[in-house]
């Protein structure tokens, strides 16, 4: 009896198993199963010329694989999905990054075994290439298992497309684009109570508390780490309260909050999501526009390391210095939902 019980669970684990291989959390594919190729039609680019990269991704395996199109070019690039460099010199990611939902099965790309799906990228509006050098690139975003081929690119610089000049003297006003009567008075609320947030997240830091809600997020207790994060909400809190704030209302994207361009500071792009959650609380509109906030460069530079409560307080058991460097460890920082010391 105890021997035919033994196979069952041992059937049980294997059938489990394989479930799970399809389809991973990260949203990932496991390394074996998907390989990544990238390409240029050339090896080198003047100043003129786009810089026009080829990615394909392949099924290599003998199951279908689900991989999140985030993590892809598939619509366009909305992660720092390549490891770029320059002479030796990491090289800036300058597209979206972005607050969004849990995934749901739209958000997926399905890949039948050995199926493939190519996409060509301008490099130069993703990352910045400004200066001339030789690039070294390959496909390899640290939260997933897909990486590629490394190739070696000759570019001659350009101006970066999405770079913005921000005037030094600031007057802390409030404009819009495209947005509602309605959707701009909503704003002004949630810019009020984000600076509310922010204030109390920089109070809480200043008096050097060393409680839960700190470690929660964060890690536990270390000196430069909390310092870096009292630096990162006093720069939060002047921009709530100082800086001129332009608000997007035109993105149509359904399963995500906001995004920004981290190199144009201080323009928010609100879509749909924003709209349907509460002024304040977990995930709310104030908590969106901390988020956001923190990821300009001349802020706080942050990245999107793990989406969500859960993964957020994991990130911060697992790996403490990419938890002061996430957006959302930010946002659940101040939004304090539910209430720690």
């Amino acid at each position: 009896m105890l021997k035919v019980r033994y196979v069952k669970f041992l059937i049980l684990f294997i059938l489990l198993f394989s479930l799970l291989a399809g389809t991973i959390g990260t949203g990932a594919a496991p390394q074996s199963a998907l390989s990544v190729t990238i390409g240029a039609d050339k090896p080198d680019f003047a100043s003129s010329e786009a810089v026009l990269l080829h990615v394909t991704i392949t099924n290599t395996g003998h199951k279908p694989v689900k991989v999140l199109k985030w993590y892809t070019p598939f619509d366009d690039v909305e992660e720092p999905l390549f490891k770029v460099t320059r002479d030796g010199a990491a090289v800036e990611y300058i597209g979206a990054h972005f607050k969004r939902l849990a995934p749901t099965g739209n958000d997926y790309l399905n890949l039948k075994p050995g199926e493939s799906f190519s996409r060509t990228i301008d490099l130069g509006q993703y990352y910045d290439l400004a200066a001339s050098g030789t690039y070294q690139l390959e496909y390899n975003y640290d939260v997933t298992a897909l990486a590629s081929n490394k190739i070696q690119l000759v570019v001659e610089g350009r101006a970066a497309p999405l770079l913005t000049v921000v005037p030094e003297t600031v007057t802390g006003s409030t404009s819009f684009t495209r947005c509602t009567a309605t959707q701009q008075s909503s704003l002004l609320t949630a810019r009020t109570e984000s600076s509310n947030y922010a204030t109390n997240s920089l109070a809480y830091l200043n008096a050097g508390t060393q409680g839960p809600r700190f470690t929660t997020w964060f890690g536990g207790y270390n000196l430069t780490r909390y310092n870096t994060v009292k630096s990162h909400f006093a720069a939060i809190s002047d921009a709530m309260d100082t800086k001129p704030v332009t608000f997007n209302c035109s993105c149509k994207k359904k399963n995500t909050y906001a995004y920004v361009y981290s190199n144009q500071p201080y323009t928010i792009y609100l879509c749909g999501v924003f709209w349907q959650v509460a002024m304040t609380g977990t995930d709310s509109k104030a908590g969106t526009l901390i988020h956001e906030m923190s990821h300009f460069t001349v802020v706080a530079s942050t990245d999107d390391w793990a989406y969500g409560q859960t993964n957020a307080k994991s990130l911060a058991i697992s790996d403490p210095n990419k938890a002061i460097d996430n957006a959302d460890s930010h946002e659940y920082f101040a939004e304090n939902t539910p209430f720690q010391q």
